[in-house]
């Protein structure tokens, strides 16, 4: 039996898509099964990449012998036709994909009890040791410090705020015993009012080329306390996923994050 995962691609054109098709090309633990884009596109049936003999197909289902692992970094609807995929041919996912709505989410939750399923709204070695350390402040800082979470992104990012700046808010509110969803505050306009001390306030910029950047402050009287992360290119999410990937393989079915494929 071969040791080497067979992974597939979704959106494999994308900006994601071929960042990870590098990835799993400077792997060792890891090969090329599949790459697929939505129906109609232009580049179904080409080489994923020069030389490859992976071409792009539009339907997972049809090519499920082809992989182990499939890896989607696209939007929630693709997320979801895939995942029926590969819950009816028992390959297991890795998602990236941010924006999904919660009842998608509760979907993803059911289709684990199924197949095994990494989902992380960042893959980054680095953000996910970022989430650790946002636990400890939130927790040593407490409610005598206010929290704002900045976050920028390339103009073509369709969702706000990122994926990794609610992972970092979920991570300030579990430090504080709160819960997110009761506290954060999304947008601010005209008169608001004084700020309410227990909100964890987001701020989304988008525009340029910007990977990815994150910072949280912690502001009290008299000082400020930062914690930032800057993604100069996407590799370092793509490693992650193929790292995700590849831990996948001898996993009992269930909903991971990339905390558990860290061993943190």
């Amino acid at each position: 039996m071969s040791t080497t995962t067979r992974i597939a691609i979704l959106g494999a054109t994308g900006r994601m898509g071929r960042a990870v098709a590098d990835a799993v090309a400077a792997s060792a633990q890891a090969e090329l099964g599949a790459a697929f884009e939505r129906d109609g596109h232009a580049a179904i049936g080409q080489p994923v990449a020069a030389g490859s003999a992976v071409t792009i197909s539009a339907d997972p289902a049809a090519a499920a012998a082809q992989f182990d692992v499939l890896i989607d970094f696209t939007r929630p609807e693709g997320t979801m036709a895939a995942l029926a995929a590969c819950v009816a041919a028992g390959k297991r996912m890795v998602i990236g994909t941010t924006g999904c709505s919660d009842a998608q989410k509760a979907d993803i939750a059911a289709a684990a009890k199924r197949i095994p399923i990494v989902m992380a709204g960042n893959f980054s070695i680095g953000v996910n040791l970022c989430l650790s350390l946002l636990e400890q402040a939130a927790r040593t800082l407490g409610d005598d410090f206010d929290v704002e979470i900045v976050e920028a992104h390339h103009r073509h990012k369709v969702d706000a705020p990122s994926g990794t700046a609610l992972m970092m808010g979920e991570a300030v509110a579990r430090g504080v015993g709160r819960d997110l969803k009761d506290v954060a505050v999304y947008e601010r306009y005209g008169h608001t009012g004084a700020r309410e001390r227990r909100t964890i306030g987001f701020q989304a910029v988008r525009g340029g080329d910007v990977v990815g950047d994150h910072t949280v402050m912690f502001l009290g009287d008299g000082e400020r306390v930062e914690i930032t992360h800057k993604a100069s290119n996407r590799m370092n999410f793509a490693n992650g996923a193929v790292r995700a990937a590849v831990w996948l393989r001898d996993r009992a079915p269930g909903l991971y994050s990339m905390r558990d494929v860290l061993g943190s």
